[in-house]
């Protein structure tokens, strides 16, 4: 066993020795009673429109302090998120009501119109407390829903109105020191190692557990107000009831905003305080979709048996049998793909293109197969924002090498050992995705900076991922690409003819075959990916990487099945064109999954609205969709390529 496996197992009995499941990078915060809280606030949301707005683009009260920005990594950045502090602030334990916030300027013809197009939009406040997101519960038809957030305001009978008194309910825990010496993680967790506190640790300290609002539209008396200075008391009792509404907004009239805390002692232990967020929703789902998937998969797995022992190993065995004379006439009787002998490595059109791909492929699956693995392992969890984005952008980079490595070899083997090129076909393995990607992200940028989303990529990140493309990323792939031209080119196990063999007449065009083969690996997929979309564009959290981990190897099963079996039954037909089929033979599953997003936009996303967010859907939706189409078509070819080396070196033809 390699040191990372045992290093990985260690940390995982670290994780579960404890009595709950600890995430990495977060740990236990210990507040003395009266201790200040603050509370921090992320972007505005909504899932109608998508894009990401800053907090302070409404006017709403500003900490004395003035506004700043909070450490934010990579991911979060690419992600929309800005998390800044706000005047909410807190002493722990300590609960206090009708607290004066603000009173803000008269409200302009700007203003005005922009709130209201922001309750129209159906824009959520996001507020959080100790690293959890405020949660909101509302009761429907005796249910309880629960909602990150609350929203900015609510239209009835073509008012709007505003929620200005915000209560808040902090649950909390007895702080308990024996589980602080089995915290272990990564990043902020290294200093809870020693389980010696600081002095005053014979103080009762609590943990933050769970954080819950309640947002009111309260109409305030404007005399009690003027002289009042932020967090001074209210002088009359609010009532603050979250089914009536009572503070509509008017031009030209200022806001006032209040608010009031609680403290409740809960049972929620530390490890579990993540749990409301993350209730298993449709675990039931998953396994359906696993065992649909597994069923794809046997089906599959016995036609390959089948052409495996029925044909090959039947022809193969009644050709040795006979002898010299029986073997010459046989040749000239042979059917099938033995005929296609002298064809079969005939380089494909476009190799370099080909290549290149195969090389980006196998980059994008790679860190696909670690990044789901980490997330599984609980290493990227929706605890620390971000993580997973920047993990991904990580793991890509450092794959480089391998993107470089295949994309060399694969043309050196094409070209028959041929040294020529190679750095061109690494420079441009290099460039082909990222390119693409780029010129995607930075169209949907120019459209998220034109209406000042934060979805917006700020200009200092697109440096630093220019920088990271050209000066890790790059010179990786160069790196991987002088790997494979040093290494030894795989080798044809039969000669190539020099006069290309005529493809007879086939009874169905072949890119029917191609693309109808899509669907089984689409099949494997389709129902972990209504969560996947569900999770990105809806707000919810994804977090059931295992079985997202499962799926994924299920789907490089049912591709590489698919692909073997494709380019055995076009062998089989006469036709020696099998490089590019067997690419697109699993590849085409991309097709399938755009026409899912496209139909997951009309369904399901009904009230994504205005143009500006259906062409951000879309164009995320195309990127991911290539990135699948390049790991997709990479499991196809590379198995096909397997088959059909293992297929003619078996054999014995003169």
């Amino acid at each position: 066993m390699g040191h990372v496996e045992i290093w990985v197992l260690t940390m995982c009995v670290i994780f579960q020795s404890g009595y709950g499941f600890y995430l990495p990078g977060s740990y236990p915060h210990k507040y003395v009673v009266g201790d200040p809280l603050s509370v921090k606030v992320n972007s505005l949301t909504s899932i109608d429109t998508e894009m990401p707005f800053s907090y302070y683009s409404l006017p709403f009260c500003k900490p004395k302090e003035g506004v700043k920005d909070s450490a934010e990594n990579l991911g979060e950045l690419l992600m929309g998120d800005r998390i800044e502090n706000s005047p909410y602030k807190f002493k722990m334990y300590v609960n206090e009501s009708e607290i004066f916030l603000c009173q803000s300027k008269k409200v302009s013809a700007d203003d005005f119109k922009l709130l209201k197009k922001r309750i129209d939009e159906m824009y959520q406040v996001n507020l959080i407390l100790d690293n959890l997101p405020a949660i909101r519960y509302t009761k429907k038809e005796g249910f309880m829903l629960r909602w990150t957030g609350y929203p900015v305001g609510v239209k009835v009978q073509n008012v709007y109105y505003l929620f200005n008194h915000l209560k808040f309910k902090v649950l909390i825990h007895k702080y308990e020191e024996t589980s602080v010496a089995r915290v272990m993680g990564t990043g902020d967790a290294v200093e809870v190692m020693p389980t010696v506190t600081k002095e005053g640790s014979d103080m009762p300290g609590h943990m933050v557990v769970g954080f819950e609002v309640v947002p009111c539209s309260v109409v305030h008396d404007g005399n009690l107000v003027n002289k009042l200075k932020m967090y001074e008391k209210y002088q009359s009792p609010i009532k603050c009831d979250p089914n009536a509404v009572s503070m509509p907004v008017k031009e030209g009239e200022p806001i006032v905003f209040t608010y009031e805390v609680a403290f409740e002692e809960s049972d929620i232990k530390w490890p579990s305080r993540w749990d409301a967020y993350l209730k298993m929703e449709g675990s039931k789902v998953h396994w359906f979709s696993i065992l649909n998937s597994l069923m794809v998969i046997t089906f599959l797995a016995g036609i390959v048996l089948v052409i495996f022992l029925r044909t090959v190993r039947r022809d193969l065995t009644r050709y040795e049998e006979l002898d010299k004379e029986s073997q010459a006439q046989m040749n000239e009787e042979l059917s099938g793909w033995k005929l296609v002998v002298g064809d079969v490595f005939r380089a494909p059109s476009n190799p370099a293109l080909l290549c290149i791909l195969i090389g980006d492929g196998v980059q994008i699956l790679g860190m696909a197969i670690v990044t789901i693995l980490f997330a599984a392992l609980g290493f990227m969890s929706p605890a620390s924002r971000g993580t997973l984005i920047t993990g991904m952008l990580f793991f890509y980079l450092i794959l480089g090498i391998a993107a470089g490595y295949v994309a060399v070899r694969l043309w050196r083997t094409i070209g028959c050992g041929d040294h020529k090129g190679w750095i061109s076909v690494a420079w441009k393995a290099a460039c082909f995705f990222p390119g693409i990607a780029f010129l995607i992200l930075t169209i949907l940028n120019f459209l998220l900076w034109g209406s000042h989303s934060t979805g917006a990529i700020p200009f200092a990140v697109f440096v630093i991922l220019l920088l990271l493309w050209f000066c890790i990323s790059v010179p990786l792939t160069l790196v991987g690409g002088y790997f494979g031209a040093k290494a030894h080119h795989i080798e044809y196990p039969v000669r190539t003819n020099q006069i290309p063999r005529e493809i007879p007449a086939q009874k169905y065009p072949s890119w029917l075959l191609v693309l109808g083969a899509g669907t089984l690996p689409f099949g494997t997929l389709f129902i972990e990916l209504f969560f996947i979309m569900s999770s990105i564009w809806m707000g919810r959290v994804y977090y059931v990487f295992g079985f997202l981990f499962i799926v994924l190897i299920l789907l490089v099963v049912v591709c590489a099945e698919v692909s073997l079996v494709l380019t055995y039954m076009h062998l089989c037909v006469e036709d020696w064109k099998w490089w590019w089929k067997s690419f697109f033979a699993s590849g085409s599953v991309a097709i399938y999954i755009f026409l899912y997003s496209i139909n997951y936009l009309i369904f399901d996303l009904k009230s994504l609205s205005g143009p500006v967010s259906a062409t951000l859907y879309l164009g995320y939706s195309l990127f991911m969709v290539l990135a699948v189409m390049l790991a997709t078509g990479t499991v196809g070819f590379l198995s096909s390529f397997w088959f059909v080396h293992y297929l003619f070196a078996s054999v014995k033809l003169d």
